[in-house]
Formats: structure tokens, C-alpha cells, sequence
């Protein structure tokens, strides 16, 4: 782990090499602002020149550490090409490999040398000019709308990316390009504060029980516009086929950080596996809302023209606000991590940190 820096004794720093760079946390559990319109330009942060830096693999680790502790950092006005976004993915995934058990000592939850790489969505399109591993999120087709009902409930959308793959997501990149004149806002909430909030005697509950996450919900998307679900492997051995289903964690320990998250989604987790029916919808119900409800665990982010958000899948949960009409459209790569494990000897985060 490295070393803890704080200015004061709610938010500790993780930016470690990125100190360099001006920034500021937007609350005090999630998300950290690179604000890119200062006068000076060393102290701006563009992503393409740090993966063009000589100290690329020392930036780009440290990033990967203060996106596991905040969740979710945005960058403001980035030049980041397609190809520099994969580039900055593989990267992140891999740099953060040598970090997986150091809050004790060793190797928990992975062994050997790291087999994934960059997720293929089950209904992705192979954009000759794009690839087959990014996704467009767009209004208009594609991922980020798919099931939208406009009289639904907003907090049906909290999710975190691809949980129903045997390997899921680690980290994810999503550089917006086209934006409507205004709405269309995202939200991300912490699975560190909401585990927090938990009694004790809950927390110990939940520790070791497992749930069943289902994206079948795309095959829908293919019978209405067409295609075939990608059979894989999508971007890790262990992710193939067309059930799209898996089995993880209720409670999932972040192997960076060896913090202790609430690993339960609104939109791809359906039951708890040791429960009765009865049960798990009612437990799946009062998780889920501990992300929709606390507003002290979220972060708002007003997307500007090619801003950059890069979030933890693993430990947050994110929606779009769907209050707009005019396009909105950007190019997200997601990287695959470990599966899912829980270490009963890791700690929460107020424990660990003491906020």
C-alpha cells in the first residue's frame, strides 16, 4: 500500500505522483476533479501526455490507486484519442496487477500473471474506426438506453458495468464527445460508504454470501435490432458464452486498496444465492437503495465536451440521468480485473482510514 497523505483528518490524499497535476475532490467519499483551465500549463493534466511521459508506468499506477480509493476521477478538455483510451485501459489493468494483496503482505484472490484485458460487450459492433472493445454509449442506440423507460424510476439504472461476466470489470474509461444543450448528467455512488453505513452485526451477515447476476437483458437488444451475442472470449478466457450470468460476492474485497465494498447492482444483480426468494428481494431492495438514497456517498458530474471520467467498477455504482432529448454520445473502454473474491481480513474503509 502506499504511503497516506492528508491535509486534514476527513480526506486523505491518494495522488501520489499526481500531486504534480492541480485537482480537488468533489466530496468527501467520491471523486477527484483534474480541472485542466489553469493558466499553467505544468500544472494541467492531459492523459495523452502522461501516457507519453518517460514517467508513464509511475503516473499511470498512481492513477490507478487514487481511482480505487475515490472511485471515480474526471478530467476536464482531454485530447485522448481512441486508441490512447485502450492504450490507458491495458495500462491501468496492468500496473495495478502488482498492487493486488500488498495491503497485507501478498497475493489474495489472484494468482500469476494476469490473463485479461480490454472487455468485447456481448452487443458490441466491430466500428472499423473504433474497434470491437469500446462501446458506444449513445441516446441513440446501443448500451446506454437499452430498457430506458422514461416513466420508470430513476434509481432503477444504478449499476455497475458488466457484473453479470465471470470476470467483471475493474476499471472503466468514458471520454463524452457529443452532449445535448443540457441534461444528461451522470451519477456515481460508493460501495466503500455504502458497506459503512451497514451495522456491524449486518456487515457480518452479508460477509460470504453470494449473488446471481443476469445480462440477459441484452439478448432482448438483439431480438429487437438485430445481431448475435458475442460467444467470446470477451476480453478474459473466463468470459464466454451467450447465458451472460454469474455468480460474486455480495460484499467484494478491492484487492489495490484491500477495502471492503457492497458489491450489489439495481440493474444486473437479481438474487441472493442462500436466501429464500422472499428473502433476497427484500435484502437486494434495502442494499440497493443505500446507493440510490444517500446522496453523501454520491458525486454529480455535469459532463462538458470531451471531459473523461475513469471509475472503479468494482467498488462504485454509477446511472445516467436520462432528462434530455438532444444527442449524447461518447466511447467507453472497459477493463477486466480479477474474479471477484472476498477476504474476510480485509477492512471497511472507515476502518481502515478512520473518516
Amino acid at each position: 500500500m502506499p504511503e497516506i497523505a492528508s491535509t486534514n483528518q476527513t480526506t486523505p490524499s491518494f495522488l501520489g505522483s499526481l500531486a504534480q497535476f492541480e485537482s480537488y475532490d468533489l466530496t468527501t467519499a467520491i471523486g477527484t476533479l483534474f480541472p485542466n483551465n489553469t493558466t499553467s500549463a505544468t500544472t494541467q493534466c492531459q492523459l495523452s501526455e502522461i501516457l507519453g511521459s518517460p514517467e508513464a508506468d509511475s503516473l499511470v499506477r498512481d492513477l490507478a490507486i487514487l481511482v480505487a480509493h475515490r472511485g471515480v476521477v474526471f478530467f476536464k478538455n482531454q485530447d485522448l484519442s481512441v486508441e490512447k483510451q485502450k492504450e490507458l485501459g491495458i495500462k491501468l489493468g496492468k500496473l495495478s496487477w502488482g498492487l493486488h494483496g500488498a495491503y497485507k503482505g501478498g497475493s489474495v484472490g489472484t494468482v500469476g500473471e494476469k490473463t485479461s484485458g480490454l472487455h468485447i460487450h456481448p452487443i458490441s459492433e466491430d466500428v472499423p474506426e473504433l474497434g470491437k472493445q469500446v462501446s458506444v454509449i449513445s441516446s441513440e442506440k446501443g448500451i446506454s438506453r437499452t430498457g430506458y423507460m422514461p416513466q420508470a424510476r430513476a434509481s432503477h439504472g444504478w449499476h455497475s458495468d458488466i457484473t453479470f461476466e465471470n470476470v467483471p470489470s475493474d476499471y472503466a474509461i468514458l471520454r463524452m464527445h457529443t452532449l445535448p444543450p443540457v441534461g444528461g448528467d451522470t451519477l456515481w455512488a460508493s460501495g466503500y460508504g455504502a458497506y459503512d453505513r451497514l451495522s456491524p452485526a449486518y456487515q457480518k451477515f452479508l460477509g460470504g454470501l453470494t449473488a446471481f447476476h443476469d445480462g440477459t437483458m441484452f439478448h432482448s437488444y438483439i431480438q429487437e435490432y438485430g445481431g448475435v451475442i458475442n460467444e467470446g472470449p470477451r476480453g478474459a478466457p473466463e468470459n464466454v458464452g451467450t447465458h451472460l450470468t454469474a455468480v460474486h460476492p455480495v460484499v467484494r474485497t478491492n484487492p489495490v486498496t484491500g477495502l471492503k465494498t457492497l458489491f450489489v447492482n439495481k440493474e444486473f444483480t437479481k438474487r441472493i444465492n442462500e436466501l429464500t426468494s422472499d428473502e433476497s428481494d427484500h435484502l437486494l431492495d434495502y442494499l440497493t437503495r443505500q446507493f440510490s438514497e444517500n446522496h453523501d456517498i454520491q458525486v454529480r458530474y455535469r459532463w462538458e465536451k470531451n471531459d473523461v471520467a475513469i471509475w472503479d467498477n468494482r467498488v462504485t455504482v454509477h446511472t445516467a440521468t436520462n432528462d434530455y432529448s438532444g444527442k449524447r454520445q461518447g466511447n467507453r473502454i472497459v477493463s477486466l480485473g480479477e474474479r471477484p473474491f472476498f477476504d474476510p481480513e480485509s477492512k471497511s474503509r472507515r476502518e481502515a482510514l478512520g473518516i
